[in-house]
Formats: C-alpha cells, sequence, structure tokens
C-alpha cells in the first residue's frame, strides 16, 4: 500500500481560506438581508426571519471558522518520480494518483489574495483534467512546478 502524502501546503492558507469564507459570506448575508427585508415588508411569520439568520450565522461560522481548519488539515501532496499523490477533503477524504506520463503541462497561479500573502497556486494539466495543489509558498510552488516539469520530462522519454 502507497503510504499517506506528508508534504502540507503553507498554513497560511488558513488566513486565505477565512478571507475568502467572509467574502462568501458577506454575499449570504446580503441575500438574508433581502429576505429579511421581504419578510418585514409582507408580515411573514417570526419563525422564517430567525430561520433566515440562524441560516446566515451558521454559514459564516463553518466557512469562516470550520471548514478552513478542516481543509488545511487533509491537504497534502507528495511528488515521487512516478507520480504526484494528491490528499484532499473535509469530511469525504480524497486521494490521487497523478501518472508523470499523463503530465502535459504545469502552471502556477496567484490571486489578489494569495499574492499579499505570498502563496501560490500549482495547476497540473492531464489530457483528461486540471489538478491543484493550493496556497504555496511562492519559491516552494516554483521550484514544485520545475520539477514535476522535469520528471515528466523525463517520464516522456521512458514512454
Amino acid at each position: 500500500m502507497i503510504p499517506e502524502p506528508q508534504t502540507r501546503i503553507s498554513e497560511r492558507a488558513l488566513t486565505v481560506w477565512r478571507i475568502s469564507g467572509g467574502i462568501h459570506s458577506l454575499i449570504i448575508w446580503f441575500i438574508g438581508a433581502g429576505l429579511l427585508a421581504l419578510a418585514v415588508l409582507f408580515d411573514w411569520p417570526l419563525w422564517i426571519t430567525l430561520g433566515v439568520i440562524a441560516l446566515c450565522v451558521v454559514y459564516a461560522y463553518l466557512f469562516v471558522l470550520v471548514f478552513p481548519g478542516l481543509r488545511w488539515k487533509r491537504w497534502r501532496y507528495e511528488l515521487r518520480e512516478q507520480e504526484i499523490e494528491l490528499q484532499r477533503g473535509v469530511f469525504i477524504i480524497k486521494r490521487t494518483l497523478v501518472p508523470m506520463v499523463r503530465v502535459q503541462h504545469v502552471d502556477t497561479q496567484q490571486g489578489p489574495l494569495l499574492r499579499k500573502y505570498g502563496l501560490s497556486t500549482v495547476t497540473i494539466s492531464t489530457a483528461a483534467t486540471v489538478h491543484e495543489i493550493p496556497a504555496l509558498d511562492v519559491e516552494e510552488a516554483e521550484e514544485l512546478r520545475v520539477s514535476i516539469s522535469r520528471l515528466a520530462r523525463v517520464a516522456d522519454d521512458d514512454v
């Protein structure tokens, strides 16, 4: 059996994911405020108003405080000579093996939040899909991109 991957992503991913969750929560709160305005305007029952507020609070709690920590604990990867293994998930743990011979190209990308915290995401493209390793230190992401590219060329030469 292949051992579980050991390399973790940056701990600063927690901050980025919490900010992102906060932004999503604000959108949910605006929608909730619209529903509350409708509730007042059309004199809906009190339980609907309380339900909307409770849903907004629970959503914000989960996506700002709970899920980022669970996501960070689960996210791991391992670069091997013949494959890349990814492990991720919050409730359902998913492990993926990407054979080096299938890798077509490797990119790094940064959005505004990742750039602010000195992080980058590595995307690994195969013919069928794109795999991501999120929130790595910029230097680590660049080294990983170059390493995967080099190993994919070697694997390609062997075939």
